[in-house]
């Protein structure tokens, strides 16, 4: 039976089993490894710390997410397509493991996160809008 986020044993692995499966993911996966050349030791406790932030209020995370996007994207061209993956993933990844309402804020937080980087991006002239 699936319970509710509520740990950071439970952040660990909504992150992980996340981010193996970006990886797995043709356009994402080369993003992440083939682009950016995450260093995934590195990211991945950043990543806990970040939504250990976003879901539980504790400040955890320092960095600024927006920031790093923009940079990425002055790299390679990030598209709404690459957000819909990601979100698609994201949701999926919960459904997978998660269920309460800790979980659904998960969900519509990292919406909302879309909707935040994407507008950042083109408000810069950098991101195709194209679906």
């Amino acid at each position: 039976m699936k319970h509710d986020i509520t740990t950071i044993e439970d952040v660990q692995l909504l992150v992980n089993t996340f981010y193996s499966r970006v990886r797995e993911d043709a356009a994402l996966g080369y993003i992440f490894d083939g682009v950016a050349k995450v260093n995934w030791e590195k990211h991945l406790p950043v990543m806990h710390s970040f939504w250990e932030t976003v879901l539980f209020g504790k400040a955890s995370f320092k960095g600024n997410p927006l920031a790093k996007h923009t940079a990425l994207n002055a790299k390679t061209p990030l598209t709404e397509a690459h957000f819909s993956t990601w979100l698609a993933l994201w949701h999926q990844t919960i459904e997978d493991l998660f269920e309460g309402p800790v979980a659904q804020s998960a969900k519509s937080k990292a919406e909302l996160m879309k909707i935040l980087m994407l507008g950042k991006i083109q408000q810069e002239g950098r991101i195709p809008i194209v679906n």
